[in-house]
């Protein structure tokens, strides 16, 4: 009986972290996706209450799961997940501070797209984490791997043609 009890235990452990991995993965897009389309709102007018409340609450329900993930995410898992985490934190400070027209030396709607950009490759390599950790798949190619920017990116936001 031992056994069968650490198995299910086991099970529900694995099922817990899938549970959290899916959330915070999915979080994770969905506050990247915010970002990005406050870069946009501020590139065609000012921002007004409601694209500064949706941005919010996106960051808010990210930090939440977030918080959640630090207590369940294996020890393989919690690295990616910080780089992850701290990347869109970095990307929110600086496009709160052209929002609020405070920007630092060399901050720019063009280094924050490129900043929310590079997001993606970051959050493909904490999915092949976490999925990695439940036995999912060993495939080490994440969804977005390459550090171009997609023609849209360098055509909305002035990123001149990488030479």
């Amino acid at each position: 009986m031992i056994g069968t009890h650490a198995f299910e235990q086991a099970r529900e452990h694995r099922e817990l972290r899938r549970g959290c991995y899916t959330e915070l993965h999915k979080d994770a897009r969905q506050f990247s996706t915010a970002l990005s389309r406050h870069l946009y709102v501020m590139r065609d007018r000012t921002a007004e209450a409601e694209d500064i409340r949706a941005l919010e609450e996106t960051k808010d329900t990210y930090r939440d799961r977030w918080s959640e993930a630090l207590m369940i995410a294996s020890d393989t898992v919690v690295p990616s997940a910080h780089d992850v985490n701290e990347a869109l934190n970095l990307v929110y400070g600086q496009v709160k501070r052209l929002e609020q027209g405070r920007s630092r030396p060399g901050e720019t709607l063009r280094s924050a797209a490129e900043a929310q950009h590079s997001l993606w490759a970051l959050i493909g390599a904490m999915r092949e984490a976490m999925r990695g950790d439940l036995g999912v798949t060993d495939d080490p190619h994440p969804g977005i791997r390459s550090g171009e920017l997609p023609e849209a990116v360098r055509r909305d936001f002035g990123v001149a043609e990488e030479t």
